[in-house]
């Protein structure tokens, strides 16, 4: 004789039954309710061709993953509506402090022109100059600080030096490159050339 369960266990219900109802549903009630998300929308950013993209968007986000019952999807769509917004605003605002951040070169602006561009080489080549004109120890204590990041109290440490020591050398170096810019001769100046 075969034991059977005391009590059955509940029945799952089969996905390939239960998903094309439900994203009936879904899309039932997001047609019904789009309108009412652009606007939320369309108030947001100020725009509605982006509220119509991120609209879009969020049918996408829904209609991809699982669906999972909400008792009022309506709500739910609206309030996702609104939250796409503030993502949408809060990445515009980043990129805009991004680029606010940036040089002209790197915005593609092409008014940067050639003789600028010629003399930040040239100021870049007098700066290496000044720098290999540097004794050792005050060279080496410069490329450790600005160019692998050492602090002032590592590179003491490390060289067994005070750090008012590497205060002062830091000081030397940095004297050098600001005169190495600063005293170019009048031959340098693109701008003073008369014909």
């Amino acid at each position: 004789m075969v034991d059977l369960p005391s009590s059955p266990e509940p029945r799952q219900p089969d996905p390939s039954v239960t998903e094309p109802v439900q994203r009936d549903a879904f899309l039932h009630t997001f047609l019904a309710r789009r309108e009412q998300m652009e606007a939320v929308l369309r108030r947001r950013v100020g725009c509605r061709a982006t509220a119509a993209d991120l609209v879009q968007e969020l049918f996408l986000r829904f209609w991809r993953r699982p669906s999972a019952p909400l008792e009022d999807m309506g709500s739910y769509l609206i309030r996702s509506a609104h939250n796409l917004a503030i993502d949408h605003l809060r990445s515009e605002g980043a990129r805009s402090r991004n680029e606010a951040g940036l040089v002209p070169e790197q915005r593609g602006d092409s008014s940067v022109s050639l003789d600028a561009a010629l003399e930040a080489g040239s100021d870049l080549r007098r700066v290496e100059a000044a720098l290999r004109a540097l004794p050792e120890r005050t060279r080496h204590i410069f490329l450790l600080n600005r160019i692998h990041g050492q602090t002032y109290g590592q590179i003491a440490r490390s060289m067994a030096l005070s750090q008012s020591a590497v205060e002062k050398h830091m000081m030397r170096a940095l004297e050098a490159c600001k005169a190495s810019v600063i005293d170019t001769p009048a031959s340098h100046s693109h701008g003073s050339a008369a014909s």
